[in-house]
């Protein structure tokens, strides 16, 4: 008798740590490290995360949206490069242009593969730091500027568009 109380002392603790383990896998709070378990550490920091599916979804959809955002500045730069609008103060063009398509490239590997929360957070900082420059381009350009209020307006809410998209990646659980 004691070994039979035994036995179904520990197949209910089994049954309840099995409960325990299925109910978190499908939780919505965070749990302090990425739901399916599995970090690789670079050096001891997180640089990769797995988590369910709806999840990546958040951080491929994030990744293109950052890279179509690049493309679009990497084409208007490009553009006004031919059209003679950059300005020499900040070195040769091209040099720009390149560490350009190297940021968007880092970022767009950044959030479709590693999959790092951080990693959206700070690109979301990093982005949301345009936003007073274009605002200002935008409703409070001065006269003597070349560039019409609409190319601002126009970035502008590209950006916003990436700002939410990198939010749903680097907040939503």
């Amino acid at each position: 008798s004691s070994t039979s109380s035994v036995r179904l002392h520990q197949e209910l603790v089994e049954s309840r740590v099995e409960e325990l383990v299925e109910s978190r896998r499908h939780s919505r709070l965070p749990t302090g490290r990425p739901p399916t378990g599995r970090v690789d550490d670079f050096r001891g920091t997180v640089l990769k995360q797995d988590w369910r599916p709806e999840r990546v979804e958040k951080f491929r959809r994030a990744g293109f949206v950052y890279l179509h955002v690049a493309i679009l500045y990497e084409a208007a730069v490009y553009a006004m490069l031919q059209a003679g609008a950059l300005p020499a103060r900040f070195g040769p063009p091209l040099v720009w242009l390149v560490a350009g398509a190297a940021v968007a490239a880092f970022g767009f590997v950044g959030l479709y593969h590693w999959r790092n929360v951080w990693f959206a957070r700070i690109l979301w900082v990093l982005n949301a730091a345009r936003t007073p420059a274009l605002i200002g381009g935008a409703f409070f350009a001065a006269p003597e500027r070349v560039t019409p209020s609409t190319f601002y307006l126009t970035a502008l809410v590209v950006v916003v568009i990436n700002l939410w998209m990198l939010a749903r990646a680097g907040w939503d659980v």
